[in-house]
């Protein structure tokens, strides 16, 4: 019944989704042990305020940006970072950089059978809980995945407003890498435009904006991890309630994260 090609297209991509996803999180889990070590070495380095968890995230949303090009139509090209300029002197520059400060990058080791598990390494020990952490599935059950508590009533708040006010503000996206328990939902563009529009967010187009609710942040701050932090901020949270048909839509959401979709 949909005339707008786009709208059909994006109805498939819809239903197609979920299985895509898991598809991509097979690939990554098969690179993540690079990624781990790479982190870990790049720590050792560096100093303890390195934070492995995020360097990996950051690693793996970039190579989702670099894997646009694939479906580049010639017009809209992923800026590339200087270290991927081509060019063999280029390269041979980044070898040369490398060899003089040491490679990140773990060399192979003689005897080791290939995916062997790396928990023998130093400072794995710590990375292989966040390993645990992103392969398992998030349980949505109990009573905060009750779509019923979604009411035309129901407070909410930003994302970005709720990593200021457990102190996580300087590292966007750490609370729900922490928390991957927590419901949140991705505001879509009719979503944006009412957030703008009452002055919640700034109109910045394909930024994502995530709301989650007030009610499980200040559990969260409530919590041993966070109620004695001095970085607590709750002024920042900045609550609202939406508009009964932004409520709906979450409802909707929540129930289909908690059967399994």
């Amino acid at each position: 019944s949909f005339t707008d090609p786009a709208v059909s297209m994006d109805l498939l991509r819809a239903v197609l989704q979920p299985s895509i996803n898991e598809e991509i999180r097979g690939v990554f889990n098969k690179y993540m042990k690079f990624f781990q070590k790479a982190a870990i070495n790049v720590r050792d380095n560096v100093g303890e305020e390195v934070d492995p968890e995020q360097l990996i995230q950051e690693t793996c949303r970039s190579c989702l940006e670099q894997a646009k090009l694939l479906f580049s139509d010639g017009k809209k090209v992923v800026p590339r970072l200087p270290h991927e300029q081509a060019g063999p002197k280029r390269a041979r520059q980044m070898d040369e950089e490398l060899n003089r400060r040491g490679s990140p990058i773990p060399k192979k080791r003689k005897g080791r059978p290939p995916g062997q598990s790396l928990s023998n390494d130093r400072g794995v020990s710590g990375m292989a809980a966040w390993k645990l952490k992103v392969s398992e599935p998030v349980r949505r059950d109990g009573p905060k995945w009750d779509p019923s508590r979604l009411t035309e009533t129901t407070t909410f708040v930003l994302g970005s407003r709720a990593n200021k006010a457990l102190g996580m503000g300087g590292t966007r996206g750490r609370l729900y890498i922490k928390h991957p328990h927590l419901f949140k939902y991705a505001a879509d563009p009719q979503d944006k435009h009412w957030l703008a529009e009452q002055q919640h967010m700034r109109a910045t187009g394909g930024k994502m904006a995530y709301l989650l609710l007030e009610e499980d942040i200040r559990d969260l701050a409530a919590s041993d991890d966070y109620r004695d932090s001095v970085d607590l901020r709750l002024e920042e949270l900045k609550p609202f309630v939406p508009p009964a048909w932004m409520t709906e839509k979450m409802q909707k959401y929540m129930e289909t994260l908690r059967n399994g979709g």
